[in-house]
């Protein structure tokens, strides 16, 4: 069966959407029959989690037992952390055990638990499956929250990777007290207990690191306590074991995601304007700790019911008709244009136009 239309100009986005949509789900089905292991979708899922903590515990113990280093154990807990979150997208879109709600509940609160830098996933539920009706615009609360619309500086690069910088930043440009209020309310209540517990624990490790540095420069360290020293150690743990992998997963997930969705100007509805793939060779660093986000998420806005790794599987098809069905592929101008999807008109094309008009 051709998988390619006569020619894509005679068609409108909505019928591209649904192209892409249907050779998509075909080769997701044709590899279910090809593999029917494929099909033990709640056993894949339960298993991909179990391999997750375990390679995340197993780090963490080797760490401490003093066979790899920090960095080693950091990376490797970042990686194993970005599959969980992977989960955590499936589950929110009931993936996983469906109808079965201990189990579904407890791999919930699991990958929680691997990732306690975000928002509580229960309430991450309701903000992704409004981002699926609403991608690209301001009520896109889920993307705007990461920083999809902001012009790139100083306030984005800390808000991308710091959920609680981020809440805090937009409290303090908020207009009036009220907002400011709700604001925080609001960042206290989803971000209850971990996510607070986690980004204090790195407030902490930061700050203690930075004092204790700069006394050293100036020629007056500062002798610690036995007691402080000792809750530094436990810190420090931490951070190499779970607060550090999910800083910088974070911070890959978030740069990568922020700017693969356009905002602002998008046709309200139009799924090949919510994305594009992301995937250039210099992402890699990134991609390696958000599983390969910037290459295979904009495939789920096409076809939401598929598992992530599914779309792993089916990018090579689904990146070819997306490209023919006019998908934009590593549009690196969107960096500078605060992911609008249409470009900046030029000056002089600005006025030419004006002059027409």
């Amino acid at each position: 069966m051709s998988t390619k239309p006569a020619s894509p100009r005679t068609l409108n986005d909505s019928q591209r959407s649904a192209h892409i949509r249907e050779v998509v789900m075909a080769h997701g089905n044709a590899l279910r029959q090809r593999y029917p292991i494929l099909k033990h979708q709640d056993a894949i899922g339960a298993g991909i989690l179990a391999l997750a903590l375990a390679g995340m515990v197993g780090s963490a113990l080797l760490y401490l037992g003093g066979q790899i280093a920090w960095w080693a154990c950091l990376l490797l807990n970042a990686f194993f952390a970005s599959l969980t979150h992977e989960l955590e997208h499936d589950l929110i879109h009931s993936m996983y055990f469906r109808k079965r709600k201990v189990p579904h509940n407890l791999m919930m609160a699991l990958v929680w638990m691997a990732r306690p830098s975000t928002i509580n996933p229960w309430v991450r539920r309701h903000l992704h499956l409004n981002h699926h009706k609403v991608s690209g615009t301001e009520t896109d609360l889920e993307e705007r929250a990461i920083t999809n619309g902001e012009p790139w500086g100083l306030a984005r690069l800390l808000m991308v990777g710091d959920n609680v910088m981020s809440s805090l930043i937009r409290m303090l440009r908020a207009s009036s007290w009220a907002q400011k209020r709700s604001i925080l309310a609001r960042t206290l209540k989803v971000y209850a207990p971990l996510a607070l517990l986690n980004w204090g624990t790195w407030y902490v490790f930061l700050g203690f690191h930075a004092i204790d540095a700069l006394a050293s420069a100036f020629g007056a360290p500062i002798a610690w306590s036995a007691g402080t020293l000792e809750a530094m150690h436990i810190v420090n743990i931490a951070v190499v074991v779970l607060v550090g992998p999910n800083v910088l997963r974070t911070f890959c997930l978030h740069f990568v995601s922020s700017n693969m969705h356009y905002y602002g100007d998008v046709e309200p509805g139009n799924v090949i304007q919510q994305t594009q793939v992301l995937n250039p060779w210099w992402l890699w660093p990134l991609q390696a700790f958000c599983f390969n986000f910037g290459s295979t998420h904009a495939i789920h806005h096409f076809v939401v019911k598929e598992p992530f790794y599914i779309r792993q599987m089916t990018a090579p098809v689904a990146h070819k008709v997306m490209r023919e069905m006019g998908v934009r592929f590593n549009d690196i101008g969107t960096f500078a244009r605060a992911n609008r999807w249409h470009p900046k008109e030029r000056p002089a094309e600005q006025g030419e136009r004006e002059v027409a008009a």
